[in-house]
């Protein structure tokens, strides 16, 4: 077959009518790839749109998240775990993508590197947020938001609220579960520190899973969406050393050595920690 006939019920009249492009807004959108690089380099255009589409992942992550932690609060958790499935699904996106920026040699990014000025994904809002919703909270990373009040607020807002992980040990604890009073009553803007007293509640669970299936569950789904997040970064820090090696990141990181401190920081830490006591 060579030629394939319009289908009669296909709406082609679209004046006046909602169309794809419309709805998708797609001229704002396909207008935001603009090249610094005079005369523009062939390949800054996939590097801009592969940050793009990042960001646009990374909303969506934002966009699940903030919904799971509602049904947390809820004590819903039957919602989340299809939530955090997806974002799972999600993350595989994002790090599929870096075989993509990985099609970019050294020679080639540097051709158009320094227009880039001091911009850096280090500046990514979304990945900031999602990283604190995350539990790895540090608001000292939020300075660089200084310069753009809206989005500073929003980020130290994220930092006092508790992260999926505590809000998830608070939903233990009206369960039942003894989970310890210095977790629960805490300064959310600081770093989480691991307790053994969760360790505990999760020796609990794990050994008895049917008296707390959905907190079963909700542990490993956790633990699905970390183990993502590590491949994410692990990838990042490759693809990275692969298109520049060790100089330093355009704002101001050490580039590869900033990177590799972060590939091991554990975000739910007892959950792994309880691996080794079962």
């Amino acid at each position: 077959m060579t030629h394939r006939e319009l289908e009669a019920g296909i709406t082609t009249d679209l004046k006046d009518k909602l169309t794809y492009t419309d709805y998708l807004r797609l001229d704002a959108l396909l207008d935001q790839q603009r090249p610094r690089s005079d005369p523009p380099h062939h390949d800054e255009m996939l590097f801009i749109i592969q940050h793009q589409t990042s960001e646009l992942w990374m909303k969506l992550v934002i966009h699940e998240l903030d919904a799971a932690l509602a049904h947390i609060r809820r004590d819903e958790l039957p919602p989340v775990l299809k939530i955090l499935s997806r974002v799972k699904h999600i993350q595989a996106q994002l790090f599929n993508q870096w075989a993509v920026l990985e099609t970019l040699t050294p020679s080639e990014y540097l051709q158009f590197r320094h227009v880039l000025g001091p911009a850096s994904g280090f500046q990514s809002h979304n990945f900031r947020t999602i990283e604190f919703i995350l539990n790895n909270k540090n608001v000292e990373m939020a300075e660089v938001f200084r310069h753009d009040e809206p989005r500073y607020r929003a980020l130290l807002a994220v930092a006092a609220r508790p992260s999926i992980y505590e809000e998830y040990l608070a939903y233990l604890a009206r369960h039942g579960h003894a989970v310890p009073r210095a977790v629960l009553e805490r300064d959310f803007t600081r770093p989480y520190v691991a307790h053994e007293g969760v360790v505990e509640v999760f020796k609990g669970i794990y050994r008895a899973p049917e008296r707390a299936w959905d907190a079963y569950e909700m542990a490993e789904k956790l633990v699905d969406v970390e183990e993502q997040f590590s491949l994410w970064r692990f990838r990042h820090l490759k693809t990275v050393h692969r298109i520049i090696g060790y100089k330093r990141g355009t704002g101001g990181s050490s580039g590869v050595p900033f990177l590799r401190k972060a590939v091991d920081w554990l975000l739910f830490p007892e959950l792994w920690d309880v691996r080794t006591h079962l």
